[in-house]
């Protein structure tokens, strides 16, 4: 158990220089800027102790009570609202304050306010979900509470807090600086600004769709928590043994069934039994996982690649946090999200139990026989994923297709790669399975994950390009400023039309093998998507980006 405390310990560092922070950095930063010099001491202090309590047993008691499951998040955003407000207007900052002028001789509400204010961020700090706090939120779920579970929680904890706690003190020496101190009442207005923006960011959920957008870079940071050693004490914690071994191709018999799921969305009520000779995905999750929200865009590209040739996309919504019990948050999220597969509640854990689970995000493949093949715990391994779910098709008699792969190296955001359109070297196609070197029909697909692409109408794909038939079409949703398409025309001029985001930009005409530009967008690159109209006999060969 020492190790494990230690480890989590260390975990909860890493969450705190990672992109989990951001939603309620800006707010800590503010709030220590400002009063006596305890108050970033009260402030991250009452973080680590809501967020300890918040962690362990905010579900149980609200379900006790009868209560909401997302009342505490919104009163939390109501405090946050109210510090704003303090800040842009003093008047009204007096006031709060006064019910804590009983705590000390300091500045009334320096540190009971404070504390008060990092009691509710506790509530809003929703970290990278890594194995322990997913053994934590698994306990908690079951009302487990033991003294190793309340020690490794408290270890994560502090970890994360004494990170924070660090960065809001240099932040507070900063504001300290002559040149600010003179300008006090307007930095107490402009900080008072940046808390209400990041109140509104979470009122619209944006906080989330910020956090997932930031690449990765704590990853590597992250094994620690995949070690053996650490999987091993997890295991203890939890009194059992995980079924299924990492990144390996093998029968591990039949699939747990779905068990205990509250509702379903986006379908009726699924059973395992009447999938067989399907071959299944289930996609372990929560929404407001930032490591689950990273997956998602190659989770809906894969439905959309082979939803048609046999694959069934299930995703198991498992809640790390109290507020994520509420079917009308999830809703929110999934139709947010853009996901069209099924969503299963598993609020009270007992498929999680069933899996024996132990990790957001976690995927499984079972194949058409109903058994389970193949198992992948967090981030990454999505090219070696893809090609588990292409073997597994082809066992049921499927030609092998041609590789939907989404460039792992290109996460959302960032700007979109090269990309090949012949099936020697495609990369990010999905929709309509290819037909190498044959005229065929494809039909668009209902939609886009970042950096993939889809066909419509009739297209003969090539090893080195594609050419256009009738009513030949392309849509490509891309993150760039300028967008550019190697085309030819054999024997005859042609002409593509070109719209991005549904409005209509121009007619290119074709009238030789040269690189063209179609679209030079003014502004930041940003995520759009494109829509190509061909006319017959026209070649396409490569995007390229600028």
């Amino acid at each position: 158990m020492t190790l494990l405390v230690l480890i989590a310990f260390i975990a909860g560092m890493v969450t705190g220089i990672s992109p989990c922070i951001l939603p309620v950095f800006p707010i800590i930063v503010a709030a220590s800027a400002t009063g006596g010099r305890w108050r970033p001491y009260a402030v991250v202090g009452g973080l680590v102790v809501s967020f300890t309590v918040f962690t362990l047993a905010a579900a149980a008691a609200l379900r006790a009570l009868g209560l909401p499951t997302d009342l505490l998040r919104n009163v939390a955003i109501a405090v946050v609202l109210l510090l704003a407000l303090s800040l842009l207007w003093p008047r009204f900052g007096h006031l709060l304050e006064r019910p804590f002028q009983a705590l000390g001789r300091r500045r009334p509400g320096d540190v009971g306010g404070g504390f008060m204010l990092g009691l509710s961020l506790g509530v809003l700090f929703t970290p990278c979900a890594g194995p322990i706090i997913a053994a934590i939120a698994t306990l908690a779920a079951s009302e487990q509470y033991t003294l190793g579970t309340v020690a490794v929680t408290l270890a994560y904890s502090f970890g994360h807090g004494l990170v924070l706690l660090g960065l809001a003190l240099a932040a507070r020496r900063g504001f300290q600086l002559g040149a600010l101190k003179r300008r006090a009442p307007y930095l107490r207005r402009a900080l008072g600004g940046v808390i209400a923006g990041a109140a509104v960011f979470m009122i619209l959920g944006l906080d989330l769709r910020l956090a997932a957008r930031v690449p990765a870079y704590t990853r590597a940071l992250q094994g620690l928590e995949e070690s053996a050693a650490a999987r091993s004490e997890i295991e203890d914690l939890l009194g059992r043994r995980g079924h299924f071994a990492e990144n390996k191709l093998e029968d591990y018999g039949t699939a747990p069934e779905f068990t205990g799921i509250a509702l379903w969305l986006n379908s009726q009520p699924l059973s395992l039994a009447a999938l067989r000779g399907k071959v299944v995905l289930i996609d372990f999750w929560t929404y407001s996982c930032i490591n689950c929200l990273r997956t998602l865009p190659y989770v809906k590209g894969w439905d959309a690649a082979y939803r048609a040739d046999g694959l069934v996309v299930v995703g198991v919504h498992t809640p790390e946090f109290a507020f994520e019990h509420s079917p009308a948050n999830v809703r929110r999220a999934v139709k947010a999200s853009g996901i069209e597969y099924a969503v299963a509640l598993d609020n009270d854990y007992a498929t999680w139990d069933a899996w024996a689970n132990q990790y957001w995000p976690a995927k499984y493949l079972i194949d058409g026989n109903g058994h389970v093949r193949y198992a992948h715990f967090g981030e990454g391994k999505y090219a070696e994923t893809e090609e588990v779910i292409r073997t597994l098709l082809a066992e049921r008699g499927l030609a092998a297709p041609v590789s939907a792969r989404i460039d792992e190296d290109a996460p959302e955001g960032v700007e979109t790669p090269e990309t090949y359109l012949g099936h020697a070297r495609v990369a990010g196609f999905v929709g309509s399975r290819i037909l190498p070197d044959q005229e065929a029909d494809y039909r668009l697909p209902s939609g886009l994950a970042q950096n993939t692409f889809g066909l419509g109408g009739r297209w003969t794909v090539e090893a080195e390009r594609i050419f256009a038939g009738r009513d030949a079409q392309l849509r490509l949703a891309f993150h760039a400023r300028k967008v550019f398409l190697v085309l030819g025309s054999a024997g005859r001029r042609g002409s593509v039309d070109v719209s991005v985001d549904g409005k209509h930009l121009r007619r290119v005409a074709v009238d030789g093998h040269r690189l063209y530009e179609l679209a030079d967008l003014r502004g930041e690159a940003r995520d759009r998507l494109l829509d190509l109209r061909f006319s017959p006999g026209v070649e396409a060969y490569a995007f390229t980006f600028g």
